[in-house]
């Protein structure tokens, strides 16, 4: 499994700085062997513990410029026979994809700062026994490290903390770790830990003892001369000032723990966080939306320049449909119907509010999730609408999918990220044929709601899209030109979109972009409310949610999951962003409870994802490691 492994060295130690980085890493390149999908290092020294996680294996982590600036930093710098101690991590992923930073090691809980090896299988138990401690990752680890954070913080010892944690939990686990006050603790069930000692104040542990012989046969000062082992179920508490070492074994359990908590040690995170980014004063978008610029007091150059929505009432809707009204009992009218929540909400007032006799019409792609078939199927049975669907080559356009998908993750743009819903744009040209099909004239679309724009995917090909309420078509031509340029030149430097596919994405520019629109757009007319919407589809309609997220947008669609996922891993934000700052804007919402519900809305639907992957036919590990390996905006 997983490779942990450290350094220690007291105020004596004759080891010089750049040699002492250079036997850290040759303990992270010997230490690959047991998991190279990503890696981590965690320095302590005395102002507090700063902590570097890579999606990257180890080789190709000490290469990278961020590793560098990190070791600089924590290592380099600090003067030489000065007391340090460092513990890294070679991760074979189990738990939690790598492509989540919070997912890799060293992982922090409770204040407590660890690595791990093994596999914990009763983690979810310890959660659920443990409701007071707060989980923020997937990976099993993270229970380890908060049980001994919260033993710590109440105060126990951290040997004592140790030995409880390492009782309660079922499954192979070695770890190393940090706490308050100048202790590191080693502990293994299995005896899969290692560790010597220098004459001269150095201790090196590692997860094999082949590691550590390797490591003593090249090191320049001095060959070590005795290895241990920590047995299983036992610990090793190595002083890191004196350099004293003592062991334990996991029955040595003292006392309750007194009343007095102890203070958590300063912990500092090399990695550019998404908590870092800066965001407008009065919305919440960041920093690394497109075209975005602050004023003196942080105010954002989008809310600036927003105008309040004005719909254009229900008395000119009326008198929009009022030529089409049938009193014969027919359809007269179709209704573009996805089975999301906008589509739902607006057949329902068709056809409970407007009186009309509503036709529905699906495309199905081969993305539309099974939870939209059962909310259409809810909507439609429970209205005594018709319910018509057009079907394409599901299985051609999955292939096209795969494509693309293959392409890009060759070269990785998120101005390319639209081109996975192209093969989606055909049900424009599917509601002009069913109008000519039918004889009805009157098509409606449950969109143009400005309170769910997203200009941001055009802001990523380098295009501030002209003000067009939600139809496409009524973009200017000179956006529609900068978007061709664009989409040709990264055909261009990525020939591999040279594919099966290319057709099929021509045609959902030309559907979406070039032929005549006119379709009524009901949202330009009806005002939308996220509350009354969903209120009004779950309380009446019994509208069904999706179990692995709160927000109820886009669960009708296959592709947002993944796509919501690389731009808020790569951007630090999403589509719920946008979102959360026009309801803002529009007094719908405050700005602590948008920052409130984007940290929900934005957790990756990693399962979703993988369904995604399964679908089109693609890894979704690869999707995880190229989008965690992508350079961040923040």
């Amino acid at each position: 499994m997983c490779g942990i492994f450290g350094i220690v060295t007291k105020a004596s130690a004759s080891a010089e700085r750049p040699a002492l980085l250079t036997l850290l890493e040759r303990l992270f390149v010997l230490s690959e062997t047991r998991g190279g999908e990503a890696s981590g290092l965690a320095v302590r020294q005395a102002e507090g513990i700063d902590v570097f996680r890579s999606p990257l294996a180890a080789n190709r982590m000490i290469k990278t410029t961020a590793y560098r600036d990190f070791v600089t930093r924590t290592i380099l710098s600090a003067p030489d026979k000065t007391p340090i101690a460092a513990i890294g991590h070679c991760r074979l992923v189990t738990n939690g994809t790598e492509a989540l930073e919070s997912n890799n090691q060293p992982v922090e809980a409770g204040g407590v700062v660890g690595v791990h090896n093994g596999i914990v299988v009763n983690d979810a138990m310890l959660w659920a026994a443990n409701p007071r401690l707060s989980r923020r990752a997937q990976v099993d680890t993270e229970i380890v490290m908060a049980l001994i954070g919260d033993h710590v913080a109440g105060g126990l010892s951290l040997q004592d903390a140790t030995t409880r944690t390492m009782k309660a939990i079922e499954g192979e686990t070695s770890i190393a770790c940090f706490a308050a006050g100048d202790e590191l603790a080693l502990a293994t069930n299995t005896g899969s830990l290692y560790w010597t000692a220098s004459r001269d104040g150095m201790l090196i542990f590692a997860s094999e003892g082949g590691i550590l012989a390797s490591i003593s046969a090249a090191t320049p000062w001095g060959r070590h001369e005795v290895q241990n082992r920590v047995a299983p179920a036992r610990g090793l508490i190595v002083d890191l000032k004196s350099m004293a070492t003592r062991d334990f074994d996991f029955s040595e359990t003292k006392g309750a723990p007194p009343s007095t908590r102890s203070p958590q040690p300063v912990i500092r995170f090399f990695n550019k966080s998404r908590q870092d980014l800066r965001r407008c004063t009065r919305c919440i978008l960041p920093s690394t939306f497109p075209f975005i610029e602050f004023d003196a007091k942080g105010v954002c150059s989008y809310c600036r320049d927003h105008e309040p929505i004005v719909t254009l009432g229900r008395e000119a809707l009326e008198r929009r449909v009022a030529p089409h009204r049938r009193r014969d009992g027919r359809p007269d009218c179709i209704v573009a119907f996805s089975g999301g929540r906008d589509s739902c909400y607006g057949l329902h007032l068709i056809r409970k509010e407007l009186g009309l006799n509503p036709l529905a019409f699906t495309y199905d792609w081969g993305m539309v999730t099974d939870i939209a078939r059962r909310n259409q199927s809810r909507l439609c049975g429970r209205l005594g609408v018709e319910h018509l669907w057009r079907t394409a080559d599901i299985r051609g356009k999955r292939r096209n999918i795969r494509a693309n998908l293959e392409a890009w993750l060759a070269r990785p743009s998120l101005g390319m990220i639209p081109l996975f819903t192209a093969g989606d744009k055909a049900f424009y040209a599917v509601a002009r044929k069913l109008r000519r099909e039918t004889g009805i004239p009157l098509v409606i679309f449950c969109a143009g709601n400005r309170i769910e724009e997203t200009k941001f995917k055009t802001g990523f090909a380098g295009v501030r899209e002209s003000r067009h309420l939600g139809t496409l078509t009524r973009i200017s031509l000179a956006n529609k030109s900068q978007l061709a340029t664009y989409y040709a030149g990264q055909v261009l430097a990525n020939p591999r979109y040279l594919n099966r596919s290319i057709g099929d994405s021509a045609a959902a520019f030309f559907h979406t972009y070039v032929v005549k629109d006119d379709f009524l757009y009901l949202y330009h007319y009806l005002p939308w409310d996220e509350t009354s919407v969903v209120r009004t589809l779950v309380d009446d309609y019994g509208w069904e949610t999706a179990s692995d997220t709160s927000t109820t947008w886009r669960i009708g669609d296959g592709t947002a999951a993944f796509y919501n996922f690389v731009y808020h891993t790569v951007a630090g934000f999403s589509e719920h962003d946008t979102l959360r700052s026009n309801q803002i804007r529009e007094g719908m919402l405050s700005r602590e409870e948008a920052l409130r519900l984007i940290e929900v809305d934005n957790r990756p639907r990693i399962e979703a994802i993988r369904e995604y992957a399964m679908m089109v036919g693609v890894s979704a590990d690869e999707i995880f490691r190229v989008v965690g390996a992508m350079p961040k905006l923040y």
